[in-house]
């Protein structure tokens, strides 16, 4: 009988990539192979953890904990960790959870093969067990980060910035596209730095022009650029390719000046505003989406006063607030006080979210009455689940369609939007 291994993944798009890679090497190896799954008969689970913020963390731990204890009830013979978590607390983790057997860092998937008595190959060191809806997969550009925010850990887990040749993307990409993928999103910690390491300029527009150019893919989307040494070459190939999406996830994280040094963001409130109008103005109809972090050390009322305003006045398109979360070996967990209480963190949060729902609503009612292409994601209860060229999965609003024509999963249409909640669109097929 063939060896069975569950792959439980947790935190961000990046991760799911590396656990793709892992699943891709075990399934070369013969092994029967599953993702996130709650009724697996495996007898081996690896677990990708997140070491990002106090709640990923707590979550990862809590993971392998429950873990751990299916294995002391026999219910599993072996436990796996490996990910950002294991790369910050590998010593603690061996130390706390003894149940585990084998912890590895982010970058050492080949050692796990390895200690799983499979071989890693070289050549499929690029491919992937899709687990997502086979229409789309994220396309995961570079790795790690050279910037330095107070509050971020992640250079820590991920290194300095390191990308990948154009080359491999597009043969990467090409290889999803031939696999029925129709929807690339890009992601990486900084596309503001792609390129710089490997060709000393900026390379982002290069890339989106050459995998724009691929057969079949439908969509490109764009996340997680970074406001300083924002690389403009990307704006024009935006407004220029059809198929690359007005929508760009870019986390600017707060507005005032005082916040944005406390916080080491190397760019100020003025220079802010004139990133945003400028992308706004070379890429019409954009949507933007950004992050922002309340309660960081230091924030006081009139900063918070300060953003509600400037959330207001920008008015973007789309929008998540994390509150601060004190975390060792970042500069600000070791220079700084954390004194914004949990109540007012999550108070700031809170109210910064409903001003967002607010001005969503509003640029939703506005989409009624258009028309707009829409790929349906799913069939759920009455209605088909979509998104237009705006939306990312999981973390933007959708199109329902109620489900009286059959429609395909995966496919595009045409949808005229008949009304509008906060988040979400109602639409019917043309």
């Amino acid at each position: 009988m063939k060896k069975k291994i569950n792959v439980i993944s947790l935190g961000c798009s990046k991760n799911l990539v590396d656990s793709e890679l892992f699943l891709s090497q075990m399934a070369a190896n013969g092994y029967s192979v599953s993702h996130n799954s709650d009724d697996s008969n495996a007898r081996i689970v690896a677990i990708n953890t997140c070491g990002f913020i106090g709640d990923a963390k707590e979550e990862s731990v809590n993971t392998i904990l429950g873990f751990a204890d299916a294995k002391k009830r026999g219910l599993i013979d072996k436990i796996y960790v490996f990910g950002c978590l294991s790369e910050r607390y590998k010593d603690d983790l061996k130390a706390e959870i003894p149940e585990v057997d084998g912890i590895y860092g982010k970058f050492q998937i080949k050692k796990m093969v390895e200690d799983l008595n499979a071989e890693y190959k070289m050549s499929l060191s690029r491919q992937r067990y899709l687990t997502t809806p086979s229409h789309y997969a994220y396309l995961k550009i570079s790795e790690g980060c050279n910037r330095t925010c107070s509050y971020c850990a992640i250079p820590k887990m991920t290194g300095k910035h390191k990308s990948v040749s154009i080359e491999n993307l597009v043969t990467e990409a090409k290889g999803l596209a031939a696999k029925g993928v129709k929807e690339l999103l890009i992601i990486a910690q900084d596309l503001s730095d792609y390129g710089l390491d490997l060709y000393k300029e900026p390379k982002l527009a290069q890339l989106i022009e050459e995998l724009s150019a691929i057969e079949g893919i439908e969509w490109i989307k764009l996340h997680y650029a970074y406001p300083v040494n924002f690389q403009y070459e990307i704006l024009p190939v935006m407004h220029a390719k059809t198929n690359v999406a007005r929508y760009l996830d870019i986390a600017l994280q707060h507005c005032s000046d005082n916040m944005l040094t406390l916080m080491r963001r190397n760019i100020t409130k003025e220079k802010t505003i004139r990133l945003i109008n400028r992308i706004r103005e070379e890429v019409p109809g954009i949507h933007l989406r950004t992050t922002m972090l309340v309660g960081h050390p230091g924030e006081t009322a009139a900063d918070f006063e300060e953003l509600k305003e400037f959330i207001r006045l920008m008015r973007f398109e789309r929008l998540g607030v994390f509150p601060y979360s004190h975390e060792d070996g970042t500069i600000a967990g070791e220079l700084y006080k954390d004194d914004v209480p949990d109540e007012v963190k999550q108070e700031r949060a809170d109210e910064l979210m409903a001003i967002q729902q607010q001005i969503a609503a509003e640029i939703n009612a506005e989409k009624v009455g258009q028309t707009l292409k829409v790929v349906i994601d799913r069939l759920e209860g009455d209605y088909f689940i979509g998104r237009t060229e705006f939306d990312s999965p999981e973390v933007d609003g959708e199109v329902l369609i109620a489900a009286g024509k059959k429609l395909k999963i995966g496919n595009y249409y045409q949808v005229k939007i008949t009304s509008s909640e906060d988040f979400d669109l109602y639409g019917e097929v043309e």
